[in-house]
């Protein structure tokens, strides 16, 4: 019997499992519940402006591994694109992230890199040497005004939570840099897909022996499928009879104007008081494009808990649900015909880079398994935990 597999979820692990198995001339149904594909990732032009927008939040492509970047590039053109953020605190616009402009606008200085290395290590909290939480990372890096300044409001209107009660490792996703570089990301390639990410994933999936089911849930399907490959929420799979994992979802609030709104693709508004955590103006992602327009298309960006129609952005990850994330690894472990991955499916905030360099691996490892049997393939290829 030849053998079938299913791919759920059309984001960027899903396709390119899907595109890889299909290629080694296997039948591949993907199926996804929304109406396009493309996950949250997915772009398209704006009805009244034509401008193309990121229609669940900004996407910018950044990464230091080769062979994820020539991937995407055989898929489409991209442009280089620098994500340069600025940030609104206390009436007051910053370059973000903190560099030696944002120190000096802020403390009204005008210190060089030694001086400024050495007035912020005097600000750090040196008591702290293990940082357990956000709080205590941010203290041992910066101080207390810069972290109150730029991130605790926007923190705890990001995820809903007191800083003390994240994981350290969210801040030390941030550079904190002594010249004035404002580059957000530290990564060698950095760029924007010119006709946006959609026509990216639609480009993966463009080869033969793929059938591609939009607005059609996994639980809808009655197929039975040599293997499972399963992107979504790993809670949802097992009909969340151990509980819920906690994430955080988005609203969105439109808003177009004449010309330019802000002069930039993202400001955010660290000040707690303010009730949406940013604003990007999407035009400013496609600088070789953004004179086309007349108008001009914004989002205001609202953070909130996941409920349980929402669409799942940020895993929360609190220490409190790691038993529970532990107990649906577990079960999960125990089921044949079934692979856990990507950001869903791993209970993971990941980046596009890392979820297509882990699908990827995951390719590499099929490939090894299936030369036996479909019973080999894991049902984890990175361990979540």
């Amino acid at each position: 019997m030849s053998l079938s597999f299913c791919v759920v979820g059309a984001g960027f692990s899903g396709a390119v499992i899907a595109r890889h198995l299909a290629e080694q001339g296997y039948k591949v149904t993907l199926v996804d519940e929304r109406s396009h594909i493309g996950g949250n990732c997915h772009t398209e032009r704006d009805a009244e402006t034509g401008i193309m927008v990121h229609r669940y939040g900004p996407h910018i492509f950044h990464t230091s591994d080769q062979r994820v970047w020539d991937y995407v590039r055989r898929f489409g053109t991209f442009h280089p694109y620098i994500n340069r953020v600025k940030a609104i605190s206390q009436g007051s616009v910053y370059s973000l992230p903190v560099n030696l402009l944002t120190i000096n606008q802020f403390f009204r200085t005008v210190m060089g890199p030694k001086e400024a290395r050495e007035f912020i290590a005097g600000k750090a909290d040196k008591s702290i040497v293990d940082p357990q939480s956000f709080e205590e990372q941010a203290l041992s890096m910066i101080g207390p005004e810069l972290y109150h300044a730029f991130f605790y409001g926007y923190t705890r209107k990001q995820w809903g939570l007191d800083p003390k009660e994240l994981p350290a490792s969210i801040l030390k996703r941030l550079p904190l840099r002594f010249n004035y570089d404002d580059n957000y990301f530290n990564h060698t390639y950095q760029g924007m897909p010119e006709e946006g990410y959609t026509s990216i994933i639609q480009n993966i999936l463009n080869v033969d022996g793929i059938e591609t089911r939009t607005s059609c849930s996994f639980e809808e399907i009655d197929e039975k499928f040599s293997h499972v490959f399963y992107t979504g929420p790993i809670d949802r799979y097992f009909k969340f009879e151990l509980g819920r994992l906690g994430y955080r979802t988005l609203d969105f609030e439109r808003f177009t104007v004449d010309g330019d709104y802000q002069g930039t693709a993202v400001i955010n508004y660290c000040d707690e008081q303010v009730p949406f955590t940013r604003i990007s103006e999407h035009k400013h992602f496609a600088p070789w494009e953004q004179n086309k327009f007349s108008k001009t298309v914004c989002f205001r960006e609202y953070s909130r808990l996941s409920e349980k129609k929402d669409v799942p952005y940020y895993p929360i990850r609190q220490v409190n649900e790691k038993r529970m994330l532990n107990s649906y690894i577990e079960l999960a472990q125990q089921q044949k015909g079934i692979s856990f991955l990507g950001r869903l499916g791993t209970y993971r905030y990941l980046d596009m880079d890392v979820t297509i360099n882990e699908a990827l691996m995951a390719c590499d490892q099929i490939d090894s398994a299936l030369k036996t049997s479909p019973s080999n393939i894991p049902s984890f290829f990175i361990d979540p935990r």
